[in-house]
């Protein structure tokens, strides 16, 4: 009986810990956000604990989690909604009931998860593309790319390329009734990486120059260049996304090997011959003043890892720090920011980056937002702040697609 006590003494002391961890002060619904953070916390220490006693990998507990809110594709009275493929990957449509005498605009969305985790079948995707298309009478494609560690880098990115060449055939947009010229790719997180990663590609490809109308991205990730940005300082320890997590599972999608994510906690993961692309992340020059506060810049640290691995190298990787002959030709975009979120300073520069070689962009910052407040949508995790964050980003599109 005393040793149940203790390990319940134990267990309630650990819980309190999480939950009144400390959170901004703006942040609206604090009590949800701190039960929310503390379940987040409470998971990923589980999944932590059986990884070591060697019971279960520590994605693949995470994975069972989020699968528990997976959806059918249901159709309503508004929308059709079918599961298929494009070029064999999976996409779910979402295909507007209402007549219409013209073609209907598109948007391709790619989820979020950190390359790991997450479907089109997550129950907020679900509700955002049934959202999209009802609202702004759209044809919505979700895509779900296979997942590291199983499908490694560039496996995701891949295929979201071949999704969005297949969709973007002319016989392929008639099918639907798309209008091929008001087609827009758009992402959260990890999808807003390889939503912008893929943009740069399709607007750099003859064969497929200027088909893209937009892009959204939603508190996107855009570099693993620096990871001591002033957000990555401010925000470490989250709320719902922390350091320590966001880079165990975003190491994941390059490789298991945990000396990786060790180096970059550090930011001293860089290989030789990375200097090049320093100074097209350097928040010093791009980020705007009011963000910089009292932080002092420093390069990151490179050759330190061994072995080094040269794929972080690799453009697709960092939307970020490509160059302005890269980003001149990138259509209209849209991208919302989070304060509290330590990806904020991403989707900052890139804003900078693309209005400094002449690209169109609208900007929403939201002041007490948090990273992933579209995944808390619905019950019983619901947040007002995911409303608001999908209220922005469709009201966007229906003005400007």
């Amino acid at each position: 009986m005393g040793y149940k006590t203790l390990c319940f003494g134990l267990t309630c002391i650990l819980c309190a810990f999480y939950i009144f961890t400390p959170i901004p002060e703006n942040i609206e619904e604090p009590w949800k956000v701190r039960i929310t953070d503390a379940a987040i916390k409470t998971t990923s220490l589980v999944a932590t604990i059986l990884e070591k006693i060697g019971l279960k990998r520590f994605e693949d507990f995470l994975a069972i989690i989020v699968k528990l809110d997976y959806t059918q594709p249901i159709s309503d009275e508004n929308v059709t909604v079918m599961d298929t493929t494009f070029n064999d990957i999976p996409v779910r449509l979402y295909l507007p009931k209402r007549k219409r005498e013209s073609q209907r605009p598109a948007v391709i969305f790619i989820h979020g998860g950190a390359f790991v985790l997450g479907s089109y079948k997550h129950t907020p995707v679900d509700l955002l593309n049934r959202w999209t298309a009802n609202k702004v009478d759209a044809v919505v494609v979700g895509v779900d790319p296979r997942l590291a560690p199983q499908y490694p880098f560039p496996v995701p990115y891949e295929d979201v390329v071949s999704v969005v060449k297949y969709f973007l055939q002319d016989k392929i947009l008639a099918k639907y009734g798309v209008d091929p010229n008001r087609i827009c790719i758009s992402g959260d997180s990890s999808g807003g990486t390889l939503a912008a990663g893929v943009a740069q590609l399709i607007q750099n490809d003859p064969e497929f120059k200027n088909k893209l109308k937009a892009q959204a991205l939603i508190y996107p990730g855009l570099q693993v260049v620096d990871v001591s940005m002033p957000s990555h300082r401010e925000n470490e320890h989250g709320p719902f996304l922390s350091m320590k997590l966001a880079i165990k599972l975003a190491c994941l999608y390059f490789t298991r090997d945990k000396a990786l994510p060790q180096a970059m906690m550090k930011n001293q993961h860089m290989p030789h011959g990375s200097m090049h692309l320093f100074k097209l992340v350097n928040w010093s020059t791009f980020l705007p003043e009011e963000y910089k506060k009292n932080h002092v810049y420093t390069e990151p640290i490179i050759g330190k890892l061994n072995p080094s691995y040269s794929i972080l190298l690799d453009s697709r990787l960092s939307p970020l720090a490509a160059n302005e002959s890269q980003l001149r030709n990138l259509p209209l975009t849209y991208i919302l920011t989070c304060e509290h979120d330590i990806l904020r300073d991403d989707g900052l520069m890139y804003v900078s980056r693309l209005q400094n070689v002449g690209v169109k962009v609208s900007h929403d910052h939201m002041e007490d937002g948090i990273h992933g407040g579209l995944s808390f949508m619905a019950a019983p995790f619901y947040l007002k702040l995911g409303i608001r964050i999908k209220d922005k980003y469709i009201n966007w599109l229906e003005e400007n697609l």
